[in-house]
Formats: C-alpha cells, structure tokens, sequence
C-alpha cells in the first residue's frame, strides 16, 4: 500500500481532512495483541475511544481505500448511534465510489440507516431494489432477500 494506495494525491487528502491516520507496526508487542493484528496489511477503523467499526486486511487501491474509510466511519456513526451521520457517509460513498466493492453494504446499510430513522419499510424495499438491480452477485443481494418480502 506505500507504493500505490498512499502515496495517491486524493488518498493523502481524504486521510488528512477526514481521519487520523496511525501506522502500528504488525509486531508491537503491546498494540498487535490488542487489535488482533495477525497480517498486513490490516486495516481498523477505530472511533475515538479506540473500538473497531471495520477491518480490511490486504491491500486496497486508492478508491477503494476511500470507499472502504467512508463505510467504516460510517459504521462508526450508525453505532452511535449517529443514523443522520452514518446516512451522509454512506451517500458519500454511493455516489462517488459506484463502482467499489463497498458500495452494496454502504446501500444496505443506508437502508437500514433510514429505516432505524422513519420505521418506514420502504426503505428496507429500496435497498433491495436497489443491490438486487445494480449489484446482484453481491453477498449484501443475498442478505437483502428477506425485504422481499415486504413488497406487495
């Protein structure tokens, strides 16, 4: 990832506006054993009192380090819980990373997000709709089946 991932102009400004980037060594002997550090790359996305609301192990290209920051910050804020926020992150991630391999669980999420929010299941349809149309080989189409069920 220090060759490719960050290195990229849009990765160094994404992680200097949004985050606090902090590299631990994979063999620290205190902060290894804490986080579960068992290969790197491996990535966290901690909130600020250090519990982990995403891991990513293995290297990512620049976007999809992004895409994979945003669902984990909002994650963060879903578990907040912070649903308006976590809604925001995920937009964020939906529409700027179409593309990511994120973006089916940024939809699901979302979808839950806004569910959480108005007890309205036409957002548990819409997220549906939307993984099963757009992303259906997707894990996150299969774990969005049931709100088939609430279409009539």
């Amino acid at each position: 990832m220090d060759a490719v991932a960050y290195p990229n102009q849009e990765v160094i400004s994404f992680l200097n506006s949004q985050v606090v980037p902090l590299r631990i060594p994979a063999d620290h002997p205190q902060l290894a054993p804490q986080f579960t550090v068992k290969w790197t790359p491996c990535l966290l996305v901690l909130d600020e009192k250090g519990k982990e609301h995403e891991r990513a192990l293995g290297f990512l290209e620049p976007q999809e380090l992004i895409a994979y920051i945003l669902l984990g910050m909002g994650k963060a804020k879903f578990n907040r819980p912070d649903r308006p926020a976590a809604d925001k992150l995920f937009e964020q991630l939906i529409s700027t990373y179409p593309k990511s391999s994120f973006t089916p669980e940024a939809i699901y999420m979302q979808g839950v997000a806004r569910y959480i929010e108005s007890h309205e299941v036409k957002h548990l349809i819409a997220l549906y709709d939307r993984i099963t149309t757009d992303y259906p080989q997707s894990p996150w189409a299969m774990r969005a089946q049931p709100y088939k069920l609430l279409k009539k």
